[in-house]
């Protein structure tokens, strides 16, 4: 019986993530005659604004992917879109990807994610192509690959992450390479094929950030004084294509549709990033009968010390945890029983006393609070 209590709250935390605030229903769609595909591609770009901050560029790159899906114009022997995204730490390059698969499947772990550092050496290439004839497991044809997560579901494309390509080995490129060509991937054995005909592709790199940053923050100032003084001034665009160039082989990089370069997060979105973390809390605190709101000042703390360009939203996030999770956590503990009777929510404000966080019992929510920017 305890097992079954445990299976039952573990299904509320995940759907806890998943229910996240305008998030489209997958069964709302706008059809096109002849097309595949069908889903609400303004409910999905409405979810995608909310939740990934600062990247109108890679958002609307995601937008113009699903117009072509929802055509359904393109190669058919062909992935519907080959996509990398390249930018530092921190900046929400996976977040992007998991937020279309909350959005389009109604669960952000609904998408094939491989990490590419597990396949950095050639041992372990197998894991993606299958085991040769004559290995352990070649009769299985078992790969990381699902290929109910390729086909997508009900209408809907499947999503493809492949996360920090950098760190592939040279036989994994390869093997990426001939996925990208025909929308196809035989087993190495040969007994079984995978299709991602009906996948959007997406990759992640790291790769030249420390370049690509200092040519997007460069002032107008600086770059007139690079060229002044004879030396070369390279934009990101440029940077990002010769990093591409000298780690990948120009086949490669010639069969990516898009490559898009994420912007740095700059201190003035620290704000809505806060929100954003903060909606994501709250919907984690329904089941519990408990809601969240941050005081100016907690807001103030919360951007001094947790935003950092160089990590970008994971230092957020891990002050978030260690200035406001943990202490609720110990509060609500505290409070258990203490709180109002069930099916009423209770609403808590976040004040900092001398740089820790305390928690105030309000009796109603607030008609605007600075979390809803």
């Amino acid at each position: 019986m305890a097992a079954n209590e445990s299976e039952r709250l573990d299904r509320q935390a995940l759907a806890a993530e998943r229910d996240l605030a305008n998030v489209p229903n997958p069964y709302d769609v706008t059809k096109t005659q002849g097309s595949r595909f069908g889903f609400d591609l303004a409910a999905i770009d409405a979810h995608l604004a909310e939740e990934i901050i600062g990247q109108h560029e890679a958002r609307a790159l995601i937008c113009e992917t699903l117009e072509l899906a929802l055509a359904d114009i393109g190669d058919p022997r062909r992935p519907l879109a080959t996509c990398l995204f390249l930018g530092p730490t921190g900046v929400g390059k996976t977040e992007i990807v998991r937020a279309l698969a909350r959005a389009l499947h109604g669960d952000a772990d609904a998408l094939c994610r491989v990490d590419m550092n597990t396949l950095s050496q050639e041992h372990y290439a197998a894991s993606l192509t299958g085991a040769p004839p004559g290995y352990v497991g070649s009769k299985e044809g078992s790969t990381v690959f699902d290929q109910d997560l390729l086909e997508g579901r009900a209408g809907r494309p499947g999503l493809v992450l492949f996360d920090e390509l950098e760190k592939a080995s040279p036989e994994v490129i390869l093997a990426l390479l001939n996925i990208f060509d025909n929308g196809l991937m035989t087993v190495a054995s040969g007994g079984k094929t995978y299709s991602f005909r009906k996948a959007i592709i997406f990759m992640t790199s790291n790769l030249g950030t420390k370049a690509i940053y200092g040519a997007q923050t460069a002032t107008l100032k600086e770059r007139i004084g690079r060229l002044v003084s004879g030396q070369s001034y390279r934009t990101a665009g440029e940077i990002a294509e010769n990093e591409l160039l000298n780690r990948f082989p120009p086949e490669f990089v010639n069969r990516i549709d898009r490559v898009q370069i994420f912007n740095p997060l700059r201190v003035t979105q620290a704000h809505e990033l806060i929100g954003a973390e903060i909606r994501r809390i709250n919907k984690r605190l329904e089941r519990r009968g408990v809601q969240l709101i941050l005081s100016e000042p907690a807001i103030e703390q919360l951007r001094e010390k947790g935003f950092d360009q160089k990590f970008g939203a994971r230092d957020l996030k891990r002050e978030l945890r260690k200035a406001i999770e943990i202490p609720l956590a110990r509060h609500i503990v505290a409070c258990e029983g203490k709180f109002s009777p069930a099916g009423q929510t209770v609403w808590l404000r976040a004040v900092p006393l001398n740089g820790v966080m305390s928690f105030d019992t309000i009796k109603d929510r607030p008609y605007r609070s600075a979390n809803d920017d």
